[in-house]
């Protein structure tokens, strides 16, 4: 009686355990659904200066595409860069305002190519309440920018390619005007309004706390702000410069915290990239195709005032994705 008794409980227990493993199995399954890892969903890193545009886009691809979630986060590219370098953060496609910080802080461990897909310009955006904003032109500007009640503000260069632009086109201008105060006096001055990316400078524009900002030329078409268009062998606009535009460099801090990294000039590039560490390469691949179709991504872009470099030169042609190689030229 006693064994039987204890065949009982075995078997009920049998039959419990059983259930108890189905149960698990589905509960995994339904979490597996759920995961924001999953094939649904997308995540993208793009540099600060791309927030509306790739805004646009996304919408733009959710209303053909409903179904797929897309995660976005804005940073300086250079601190984005870090998220997935030195945090590890789940990144499925890394959008950079310049290009070379792909090459410089992703390659070759968590990243093995960029398509360089836009151009930009460095201007100075104001607005009809900025200090001479009705006498400022591209003879006067950096004299006016020196006076005690004249604000301006750029992002760091340490954190974002527009604040090492910003120093770049001031280094620039002692070339152009044979005057090397200008870069001196004017790196020096307002130090209290640098931020982190040039996304964070609009507020301050916005508000009249400052009076001008060294920023890109697509920022001030997006925010509808008044701008004036500087001389090309300081704007970085033009690819045919590159040579001129190397003449001038600096050191920001590097890939780690302790490391230095020398800044050369260059023209203006952004670049596209899926990193080695990304969780769904398909989705990515299948995004970059929307982003930089003519018709769809690269349309909107240009739009708010990038300049579309398609299709594009790529020295890691044979590391891109069959299916992103028509993008090439």
């Amino acid at each position: 009686m006693t064994f039987y008794f204890i065949d009982i409980i075995n078997s009920k227990s049998k039959k419990l355990m059983k259930k108890l493993i189905i149960l698990l199995f589905i509960c995994l399954f339904i979490f597996s659904c759920q995961n924001p890892n999953d094939k649904k969903t997308i995540r993208i890193i793009h540099a600060g200066s791309l927030s509306l545009p790739v805004k646009l886009i996304v919408e733009t691809y959710n209303n053909e595409f409903p179904d797929i979630e897309i995660l976005t986060e804005s940073w300086g590219s250079k601190a984005g860069a870090r998220q997935i370098s030195e945090l590890k953060k789940d990144c499925d496609v890394f959008i950079s305002a310049d290009n070379i910080i792909i090459e410089t802080f992703l390659m070759p461990e968590y990243a093995s190519w960029s398509i360089p897909f836009a151009g930009n310009e460095m201007v100075l955006a104001y607005n009809s309440s900025s200090h001479f904003a009705d006498s400022i032109n591209d003879s006067n500007w950096y004299s006016i920018l020196t006076r005690e009640d004249v604000l301006t503000a750029r992002s760091s260069p340490d954190a974002d390619p527009c604040g090492v632009r910003a120093v770049m086109m001031l280094l620039l201008s002692d070339l152009y005007y044979q005057d090397p105060m200008i870069s001196e006096i004017l790196l020096e001055k307002d130090q209290n309004f640098i931020r982190p990316k040039e996304a964070d400078l609009i507020a301050l524009l916005e508000k009249n706390t400052v009076d001008y900002l060294y920023i890109y030329k697509s920022i001030a078409v997006q925010h509808h702000f008044e701008y004036l268009s500087l001389p090309d062998s300081i704007n970085l606009s033009k690819p045919e410069l590159s040579e001129y535009y190397a003449l001038v460099s600096f050191e920001t801090i590097g890939n780690t915290p302790e490391s230095t990294y020398t800044e050369t000039g260059t023209p203006i590039v952004y670049g596209i990239t899926i990193p080695s560490i990304a969780k769904n390469k398909e989705g990515a691949i299948h995004f970059i195709q929307f982003f930089l179709d003519s018709e769809k991504g690269a349309r909107i872009l240009e739009e708010n005032g990038q300049n579309i470099l398609l299709p594009a030169k790529s020295k890691f042609k044979n590391n891109i994705p069959e299916s992103l190689q028509s993008f090439l030229e």
